[in-house]
């Protein structure tokens, strides 16, 4: 399965597809333990392809933590700026009152 395939799906059909695949691939080792099949090279392509979707989860695990962290920092610049002109003001009041 190629990776451009796998980054289209969303994440619901993404952890239905790992499923599917480790299901294939332990079906595939148990009959290779009971001598029934040689394919090695099955193997090998499921467990890529487990990864490259396991990768791609991750990714977009990423993406989304990273856009809220943005929008978060945003949030809080902006709420920010308005009140610190007044600390500002209320630092120099309570520098008055100390004196």
């Amino acid at each position: 399965m190629k990776a451009e395939k796998i980054r289209n799906l969303t994440d619901d059909e993404l952890n239905h597809q790992q499923r599917d695949l480790a299901d294939q691939l332990f079906k595939l080792k148990f009959q290779m333990n009971m001598g029934q099949t040689e394919s090695l090279k099955k193997i090998r392509g499921l467990r890529r392809d487990i990864a490259r979707v396991q990768t791609v989860l991750r990714e977009q695990e990423l993406a989304a933590v990273k856009t809220e962290a943005h929008t978060t920092e945003t949030r809080k610049a902006e709420t920010s700026k308005a009140p610190a002109g007044k600390a500002q003001s209320k630092t120099k009041i309570s520098k008055a009152e100390k004196r």
